[in-house]
């Protein structure tokens, strides 16, 4: 076992003793259960949540956040609160899934969107999801803005065509050989952000577009990557789920070197 190996387990298991130490309070659990009811609240919106103080609220959220169960976003005066469902599947996947006949069929969560985005969104997001995957900066920005790399991790996509660069768009092809999504590049940061339109097609093409980014952010051997999703339309709830399996099979790509479809099928 390399140094870097012994270090990314030392990190994963202090992350998983904080996961169910978060978990090990009923106060904070209730707390989860508002966000998976209404994701985006602000802490005097959470307040009423719990019987006690603002600095009792604040303390669990704190634990919360430590513990990457729940991340945050600050818009003006308000910080934000989202459920990150990613450490909870990961916990479960140390254990669940070798027992899975099928790993591929395996359901995930949630995520959410909207607006023809601009490179800094002025609402707050309807959906933050973060997690951390042991890459570097250059290997997460190539997965994420080289079409050739979507159909390594993407869990419904067979095919990508397109271009990422910002003013580019890419349309994203499934098993039937029909277009499903097209991502339109609205602006850029490289190596760190990219913000864009998500028009999706999969049930018609009468479906209402949103905005989303993708976030960067680099640390020693490994990166934090941040996907918010801006108002969503009604009727597309759904789209988080995809966005979960997504992610899940991005960070199995990037970490194992194996092409990883978290999908809906066997």
């Amino acid at each position: 076992m390399t140094q870097l190996t012994r270090d990314y387990l030392v990190t994963y298991n202090k992350l998983m003793d904080a996961i169910f130490k978060a978990l090990n309070d009923p106060a904070r659990r209730d707390l989860l259960d508002s966000m998976r009811q209404k994701d985006g609240q602000s802490l005097s919106e959470l307040e009423t949540v719990l019987e006690m103080t603002r600095f009792g609220v604040m303390k669990h959220l704190k634990v919360l956040e430590d513990a990457h169960l729940i991340t945050t976003k600050k818009k003006g005066r308000f910080k934000y609160h989202y459920l990150n469902a990613l450490p909870l599947q990961e916990v479960i996947d140390r254990w669940i899934e070798p027992l899975l006949a099928k790993p591929a069929a395996r359901a995930v969560i949630d995520l959410k969107k909207q607006l023809e985005g601009t490179a800094q969104m002025e609402t707050k997001p309807d959906f933050v999801m973060a997690t951390y995957i042991r890459c570097s900066q250059d290997a997460l920005w190539d997965a994420l803005s080289d079409p050739a790399n979507i159909v390594h991790w993407h869990f419904m996509a067979t095919r990508a065509e397109g271009s990422m660069e910002e003013g580019g768009s890419s349309t994203y092809y499934g098993p039937d050989g029909n277009a499903f999504l097209t991502i339109k590049v609205t602006g850029q940061t490289p190596k760190t952000r990219i913000d864009m339109a998500f028009e999706p097609s999969w049930e018609g093409p009468d479906m209402q577009a949103s905005s989303c980014a993708y976030i960067i952010e680099p640390a020693n051997d490994h990166c934090k990557l941040t996907i918010e999703h801006y108002d969503l339309p009604a009727g597309q709830e759904g789209a988080a789920d995809g966005w979960q399996r997504m992610i899940s099979g991005l960070k199995t790509w990037l970490e194992t070197g194996a092409a990883a479809n978290f999908g809906y099928g066997g």
